[in-house]
């Protein structure tokens, strides 16, 4: 037990590493997020001419305000992600990978350590600046308990993210450039991920295809909480969270197991 116990103890130190290392470049950050601040205004000024061409006060049970403040969440969420196919790709390319699979940590733990971390932070900023030019434009919300209930679903909605990344990065040990596949990723967390819009905005047949993928998981969920909190939905949103992280979970180490048996077949 005390052997277990310490082997643990790596974890959240490559977290708190990771958290020092990130401070000395907070400032970079700041200015990251002026990309946030310029999407936003472009998103406000379509949603306001929507909005203006419908001559509805909500659409889909949205008004302006809720609307603007979903996609601050969510596009909060989505600059925060950082690319690990990225970082994957370049482990088997340079050989590094090797390098790493003889420290006495796993590969995937490294990483999932390293992945909260980051996003942790990077989320952290995105919301205080995001959610600063929704004050200065709405005034203060009304979201109730939407923003607590939210600190819980947004820990399901990183870990499902950093599953279906990981299964993206892991593409690398048998194709090397995932680029291609990360760009699909993407693409599908950007719309049936529920970033551009709530998938209440989307036609019937489409919303429920949408409830049997994971990416809802990463954006839909947490942005909806804070907007539109129903205590009733919560506790479904997380069974589908936390269902999706053990399936993905189960992908992403048989995936890991058998890249690292090819690259000790092909003497990597």
């Amino acid at each position: 037990m005390r052997n277990a116990a310490l082997a643990w103890r790596k974890y959240p130190a490559v977290t708190r590493i990771t958290l020092k290392n990130s401070f000395a470049y907070v400032a970079d950050f700041f200015v990251r997020t002026v990309f946030l601040i310029v999407i936003l205004y472009i998103f406000m000024q379509l949603w306001s001419a929507t909005y203006a061409g419908e001559g509805e006060p909500s659409i889909a049970g949205y008004t302006f305000s809720d609307m603007v403040w979903y996609l601050i969440v969510s596009e909060a969420i989505t600059l925060a992600l950082p690319s690990l196919s990225a970082i994957v790709e370049q482990d088997v390319k340079s050989g590094d990978v090797a390098y790493r699979l003889t420290k006495p940590m796993h590969y995937v733990g490294y990483y999932f350590a390293w992945y909260n971390a980051d996003v942790g932070l990077r989320l952290g900023i995105n919301l205080l600046v995001g959610g600063a030019l929704g004050l200065l434009v709405f005034g203060v919300p009304d979201f109730g308990y939407g923003w607590l209930a939210f600190a819980v679903v947004a820990v399901g909605a990183i870990a499902v993210s950093f599953l279906l990344n990981m299964i993206v990065a892991l593409c690398a040990f048998w194709v090397e450039e995932t680029t291609g596949l990360e760009f699909v990723y993407k693409k599908l967390l950007f719309t049936v991920g529920g970033m551009l819009m709530p998938l209440e905005m989307f036609p019937l047949w489409l919303q429920d295809v949408c409830k049997w993928l994971p990416f809802q998981a990463v954006l839909y969920f947490p942005a909806s909480t804070v907007t539109s909190f129903e205590p009733s939905k919560l506790f479904g949103m997380l069974a589908v969270q936390w269902g999706w992280v053990a399936a993905l979970a189960g992908i992403v180490f048989w995936m890991y197991g058998r890249g690292v048996r090819k690259l000790n077949v092909n003497g990597g």
